[in-house]
């Protein structure tokens, strides 16, 4: 039997063994570039998803005027935080920049359905949401550059990724926020006719600062009325009303005023406070505000909260049933409620509040100045 020489075995090792290198070197490099390009790919989506969160906020301007946005100027707010959140987020090293068509400001019928379109804003809407795509291609930012892979040819990548954050407003009701925290609302109603004549009939003697967000004297051009009643002749019209166990004790009102409702609060009316089919929501009312929550209310000036307006209240004092149609955004700009009645006030003006736990309904009109926090869509 002949056996093939060693040497000629050993050469067809040596060849198979570099061979096997090649491949193994290869796969090695084309693993270095796929992880690149996956970190290029989370790079993307982490800046569009931040651009499009930073965006969605301008939608509404918490510390300005309620009421005063307009659609133009709430969009070119929006874009342009979405052009500066997007060069905060390197991709590869790179700032990217946002080209034509990157950003649309608009708006979205049902945000909560990922697959619900955005569309250029309609006339006499605000615009809700922010779509932001974040490319490196060729025509913006270049292509990804590849390293091993430009041995076979390829020397860059197209990528992109694209983000849309929205928020809504107009709620039916209000329930407990998913995460435990308590619903920033006060116990107090004020009536409607006062709340709807406040433009033409209410006071500017407060001025915010939105920097510092403290109150001092002087106007700023938004209008404040009195949460506190004022002797119009209508037994309980204006005053305290039960979000928990019925006849709510001072100390009740005061942990509210500063805490908040809690789910515990809303265990009493079924663990929501939400508007029926005929956009009515009773509550029962209580004495009224006292000096025992002076101090709690003071503490409070110039912070967010939520009230809510009656059309119509039944009955004195604790037998008071109020007819609630709307929640609304307000701060307490003034508070005084020692000596003589004609002297008391708890002086409020409109504000944008952002609040969890709103049950959204699409055209819904039970809210004013309150908006959803922002969240992604897609």
């Amino acid at each position: 039997m002949k056996h093939r020489p060693f040497s000629r075995r050993k050469g067809n090792i040596v060849a198979l063994t570099a061979v096997l290198m090649i491949v193994m070197i290869a796969f090695v490099a084309m693993s270095v570039d796929i992880g690149y390009l996956y970190t290029a790919r989370n790079e993307l989506q982490r800046t569009a998803d931040a651009a499009a969160i930073a965006a969605a906020w301008e939608l509404v301007d918490k510390n300005g005027q309620a009421g005063s946005n307009n659609a133009s100027n709430l969009s070119t707010n929006a874009s342009s935080k979405a052009i500066q959140f997007a060069a905060l987020n390197k991709v590869c090293n790179q700032v990217p920049a946002l080209g034509e068509g990157d950003v649309t400001v608009g708006y979205m019928a049902n945000p909560s359905n990922p697959s619900d379109t955005l569309v250029a804003t309609p006339s006499g809407m605000l615009p809700n949401a922010v779509y932001v795509r974040v490319q490196r291609t060729s025509a913006v930012n270049g292509e990804i550059p590849l390293f091993f892979a430009r041995a076979l040819g390829v020397d860059t990548k197209s990528m992109k990724a694209e983000a849309t954050a929205a928020l809504v407003s107009g709620f039916i009701g209000f329930t407990a926020p998913s995460d435990g925290s308590n619903l920033e609302i006060l116990p107090f109603a004020l009536d409607a006719d006062t709340w709807n004549g406040l433009s033409a009939q209410g006071s500017d003697v407060y001025r915010y600062d939105p920097e510092t967000k403290t109150v001092s004297a002087g106007g700023d051009g938004i209008k404040e009325v009195n949460l506190f009643p004022q002797g119009t002749g209508s037994p309980g019209n204006r005053g305290t009303v039960d979000i928990g166990g019925s006849n709510n004790s001072t100390a009740d009102i005061a942990r509210q005023i500063l805490y908040g409702i809690t789910p515990a609060d809303l265990a009493y009316t079924g663990g929501s406070l939400q508007f029926g089919s005929n956009g009515e929501l009773h509550l029962n009312g209580d004495t009224g505000i006292s000096a025992g929550v002076k101090d709690e209310l003071a503490s409070i000036i110039g912070k967010p909260r939520l009230i809510p307006i009656f059309t119509n209240v039944v009955g004195p004092g604790n037998n008071a049933d109020y007819t609630i149609s709307k929640f609304v955004g307000v701060r307490i700009v003034g508070v005084r409620l020692t000596g003589s009645l004609s002297d008391k006030y708890v002086m409020i003006q409109p504000c944008n509040v952002i609040s969890k736990g709103g049950i959204y309904q699409q055209g819904a009109t039970g809210s004013q100045y309150i908006y959803s926090p922002v969240w992604l869509v897609r």
